[in-house]
């Protein structure tokens, strides 16, 4: 393999063609998997698509709200789709070479839609904590426009960090393994590989997944705790109830989400050294599955959208 050489600060750097992808290596059922990653990619395009048009085409939905879960949907597809389409590749053409730019835009893309995902939670949360807390002043304060701002902001902030971040992988040289222990070019497992200081790598890292998903939490923490302060205030239970059921989904969407990252974190760090085959596995579905639940919550559990869709199949059949 003949590996390319370039100058940075008067040091050389030795990037690599590609890199190999090294996951499920003894895993016994992989095709059983592949097979189940294809079906939630299938559910997450056509579902999450589904919930984008249900939204941009009725004008009644166009608010606040839906302009989050709208963020979210889009989020969920590019997702999976900087994942599992590589993984089904990967078994059905027996090929894990990644070239080396490839792969850090599988980076890039991977970790700043990963990363956005807790973002449009914590905007959700944001969404119902005015909804709840401030109904009075909810038109002035969410509005279009103060939405569209945050969501802007988000991915402003997340896209200048992810740039940052993938940019500083060019300065490291990959002179010996270029093998990849993950199911993608993940960050830590690739700046692992390299013969010279990774330092600012991993203080990156670290710092970006500790700020990126407790900030995100904290926030919707603190947004449920002042939504219940309100609700035990309130005069009337069944007020209580109904604003609390419209929580509902978007606290299933939190759950399907930040409980399986924190149960392996947690794991990792009490259990110690972790099989790397449901280390790769446990880290894939805590990646592809939420994106495939979560239109699917949105699609049951609101009722707006609910009544919309099936409007939407009444009409299709009688056209039919």
């Amino acid at each position: 393999m003949s590996f390319l050489r370039t100058v940075l600060n008067d040091s050389l750097i030795i990037h690599p063609p590609g890199f190999y992808i090294i996951g499920f290596e003894t895993f016994p059922f992989i095709s059983v998997y592949i097979i189940f990653l294809a079906f939630v990619y299938v559910v997450t395009v056509l579902f999450n698509s589904f919930l984008i048009y249900i939204i941009a085409f009725n004008r009644c939905l166009h608010t606040p709200k839906f302009l989050a879960v709208i963020n979210l949907a889009v989020i969920d597809v590019i997702l999976n789709t900087s994942t599992i389409p590589s993984m089904i590749k990967t078994f059905l053409l027996k090929d894990n070479f990644v070239p080396f730019n490839l792969c850090l835009v599988q980076m890039f893309v991977y970790y700043m839609f990963g990363t956005l995902e807790s973002y449009a939670l914590a905007i959700l949360a944001y969404d119902r904590l005015i909804a709840i807390c401030l109904p009075l002043h909810h038109n002035s304060f969410n509005t279009l426009r103060s939405m569209t701002c945050v969501v802007s902001l988000s991915w402003v902030y997340v896209l200048s960090l992810n740039t940052y971040a993938t940019g500083i992988m060019t300065r490291l040289s990959f002179c010996n393994s270029v093998k990849v222990f993950s199911f993608f070019c993940d960050y830590a497992p690739v700046f692992r590989l390299a013969c010279n200081d990774y330092t600012l790598q991993w203080s990156v890292a670290s710092t970006a997944s500790m700020v990126n998903l407790m900030g995100p939490f904290t926030c919707i923490l603190l947004s449920y705790f002042s939504i219940l302060v309100t609700v035990f205030r309130m005069k009337s239970v069944s007020s209580g109830i109904k604003a609390l059921t419209t929580c509902i989904e978007h606290l299933i969407l939190v759950a399907v989400f930040y409980i399986p990252i924190f149960s392996i974190f947690l794991v990792g760090l009490f259990v110690g050294s972790i099989n790397p085959d449901q280390r790769v596995l446990s880290l894939s579905l805590a990646s592809c599955l939420p994106p495939c639940i979560n239109p699917i919550v949105y699609s049951l559990k609101t009722k707006e959208i609910k009544t919309r869709a099936l409007a939407l199949v009444r009409k299709n059949k009688i056209g039919t």
